[in-house]
């Protein structure tokens, strides 16, 4: 049988991934339903601009956590092919706290606070308002990031690979169908980085993303699992800031 023609509009989004990755990404699009694919080629689906692979622009051998969580955003100047990081979002901070763009992207809003809670600059029973312009002020004093594309920097430079659990998003597909027919493609992810030494930690945001222990091989790969930070209570998560507290995102990368 001849090998699968994958469609041209997938693998011209091999360009934004780091070369160690495109063998891995053409054997995973080759997993998956050529039916489905071809279907996919012929709609509307975002990321676009050539996003679809965007998240794996670490070298896949530096990668020590795969943080997956639902899917793109659901607004294409947002949708940016990388987990949470909304395109259209530049500055963090305003002087009411969060950025309006910030706070229009709930996910990123959430995970914000939880950072602010965890480095010490809010108070995890008071996230709004006044309190959160307050964190804001004295964040702004010390040496801390501005904008999102910094907050992606330094995820990446602890080798964070920012995934989500389908790829895409279709206005009229709801995201859990599109999540299933891209877990073979997330199978053969997980089976490359199962050669990295030590192999990455699994960090999974919300229901769809949990989906991913049932692949054959996650056993061999760690696992830390939250609600999706679509949720107030992602805020308040131990896991999460026991995972990023040490990292000190909110500071500028030296």
């Amino acid at each position: 049988m001849p090998p699968m023609s994958i469609p041209t509009i997938f693998t011209d989004a091999f360009a934004k991934a780091d070369p160690s990755w495109h063998p891995v990404l053409r054997r995973a699009l080759a997993s998956m339903s050529p039916d489905y694919l071809a279907q996919l080629a012929q709609d509307h689906f975002l990321p676009t601009q050539n996003r679809l692979f965007a998240a794996f622009v670490l070298p896949l051998e530096q990668t020590k956590y795969v943080l997956v969580g639902e899917g793109p955003y659901p607004r294409e100047e947002s949708a940016s092919g990388v987990c949470f990081m909304d395109a259209a979002v530049g500055e963090l901070w305003c002087d009411a706290g969060l950025s309006k763009p910030v706070n229009r992207a709930t996910s990123l809003r959430n995970f914000m606070k939880m950072l602010l809670v965890t480095a010490g600059y809010l108070d995890p029973q008071d996230t709004n308002g006044e309190a959160m312009a307050a964190a804001v002020a004295r964040l702004r004093a010390a040496t801390s990031i501005r904008t999102l594309p910094e907050l992606q920097a330094n995820l990446i430079g602890h080798g964070f690979l920012l995934l989500n659990a389908s790829l895409v998003f279709r206005s009229n597909v709801a995201p859990a169908i599109d999540a299933r027919a891209w877990l073979p493609f997330l199978e053969t992810v997980l089976d490359a980085l199962a050669n990295v030494s030590p192999p990455p930690k699994l960090v999974l945001w919300g229901r769809i993303a949990e989906q991913l222990k049932k692949l054959k091989g996650s056993e061999r790969f760690g696992h830390l699992v939250s609600e999706h930070p679509f949720n107030v209570s992602f805020i308040h998560h131990d896991g999460m800031k026991e995972l990023f507290g040490p990292m000190k995102l909110l500071e500028k990368s030296r």
